[in-house]
């Protein structure tokens, strides 16, 4: 994960992990990809929380801490998916703003918390004004953007100043046998 402050002078994009994200196929067409988030939609979490051996509570809880948010703080989740994650920063009296590129996902996170504003849309091109956000946040979706550098940057566009963004992601493991079994997990399991 990365935390960071968004503070005068701190333009860092998390240079000691960026270049290690584990990042999708970048030769994947992005409709391709929304394709099939929008089939999965509505089994996504279940599949999500049995995939991730029921560890999507934890990392989402961690992430919940990480942020750190106060009541009233206006919170962006890109890649929010159908916004599990987005109830949860919700249940700190955030306002949350769930952002995704499947139409599918977004749809059905209207359907399951009518009560969270859902946005279809890009996360290298985010719809809102500079300093729109308290926080930002992406949770397991960076390895699905073509060019994570670029997303990074639009979320710290959207940032005000002193805001946080935490980025909750796979790495790489540093023991070979292990890289090996996550690769071929990551390529073959995950979606």
């Amino acid at each position: 994960t990365c935390l960071e402050r968004n503070t005068p002078g701190n333009s860092s994009l998390c240079p000691s992990t960026l270049g290690s994200v584990t990042t999708a196929d970048l030769n994947k067409n992005p409709d391709e990809v929304a394709g099939m988030f929008n089939e999965v939609a509505k089994g996504y979490d279940r599949t999500n929380a049995l995939l991730s051996g029921g560890n999507s509570v934890l990392w989402r809880m961690a992430t919940v801490k990480a942020l750190d948010l106060k009541p009233g703080e206006r919170v962006l989740d890109v890649a929010a998916g159908t916004g599990t994650s987005s109830k949860a920063l919700q249940k700190t009296g955030a306002t949350v703003v769930a952002l995704d590129f499947s139409p599918g996902m977004v749809a059905e996170g209207r359907i399951r918390h009518p009560d969270i504003e859902f946005v279809e849309g890009d996360a290298e091109a985010l719809p809102f004004p500079p300093a729109s956000f308290d926080a930002v946040t992406i949770s397991f979706g960076l390895r699905n953007v073509q060019q994570p550098q670029v997303a990074i940057g639009e979320m710290y566009r959207v940032l005000k100043p002193g805001g946080r963004i935490v980025i909750c992601e796979f790495s790489h493991p540093a023991a070979p046998i292990v890289r090996a079994g996550y690769q071929g997990y990551m390529k073959y399991v995950m979606p």
